[in-house]
């Protein structure tokens, strides 16, 4: 099983983004759990072209599971992502200095895209991991909720795959079924330690 692990830089008001520290940690762990997962981390620079230019070739790549961490500072319990909302702070630049001109990711879409994946296991695989988590209906207005619209838009070309976020996650119903399910689960309970900074 191919998995892919993603994370953000820095960004305006956060010198350092715990999410890249988590995904590469995550990437590194070995446990007898993770010995047929094909493994890969990736970190967005907090930029929307950035999403624009690597997300797409992430996804070209065909993995079956995407797992995807942002940090959100107000924030004190591990947020399992069940929507995003096309939205966009017109407010806040990003890394790069550019500021979105529309308060909306794509005009004429829908105001918001579910995920389609086990929330409420993902959400109980982290408590098992000792982490204080809930799941969330807002992703925010920034690079986590547009990174999340962006998956869910590709996955959307295909409803066998599926996507959650905080915690991204694509993979072809069809074919992983259980040991998909034990994976992931294992990945989570096992992995999983709480940063510094969130």
């Amino acid at each position: 099983m191919r998995v892919v692990i993603t994370g953000f830089g820095p960004f305006p008001g956060a010198p350092f983004n715990p999410s890249a520290a988590l995904a590469k940690a995550l990437s590194r762990r070995r446990r007898p759990a993770f010995a047929d997962l094909d493994r890969a981390t990736h970190v967005f620079a907090t930029a929307y072209a950035s999403v624009d230019r690597d997300l797409p070739k992430l996804l070209a790549q065909k993995p079956d599971l995407v797992l995807m961490f942002g940090v959100a500072g107000r924030r004190r319990d591990v947020c399992v992502e069940t929507r995003a909302h096309n939205a966009v702070s017109v407010l806040f630049p990003d890394a790069s200095g550019h500021r979105p001109q529309l308060g909306i990711i794509a005009c004429g879409a829908t105001a918001a895209r579910r995920g389609n994946a086990p929330f409420a296991a993902l959400a109980g695989a982290t408590r098992t991991a000792k982490f204080p988590a809930r799941l969330s209906r807002d992703a925010g207005r920034y690079l986590c909720n547009y990174l999340y619209w962006r998956a869910l838009e590709h996955a959307g070309a295909d409803n066998s795959k599926r996507s959650c976020n905080s915690s991204t996650f694509r993979r072809s119903a069809a074919s992983r079924g259980a040991k998909a399910r034990r994976n992931r689960s294992r990945l989570l309970r096992s992995s999983l330690r709480p940063p510094r900074r969130c």
